[in-house]
């Protein structure tokens, strides 16, 4: 397992609200809802070659 570490992020209220529902409709942690949002960004970037 990858070692996890915190990071605090500041976002605007309403953002964090819909992401907080996100991830419950997704049956998943807020973590693991952003984790898999970030990677999911960053690995379509990589394909693009940005």
């Amino acid at each position: 397992m990858v070692e996890k570490t915190q990071f605090n992020v500041y976002l605007p209220a309403p953002l964090v609200k819909q992401v907080k529902h996100a991830a419950i409709e997704e049956g998943l942690s807020l973590s693991a809802y952003v984790e898999q949002a970030l990677t999911q960004v960053l690995n379509s970037k990589e394909g693009t070659g940005k």
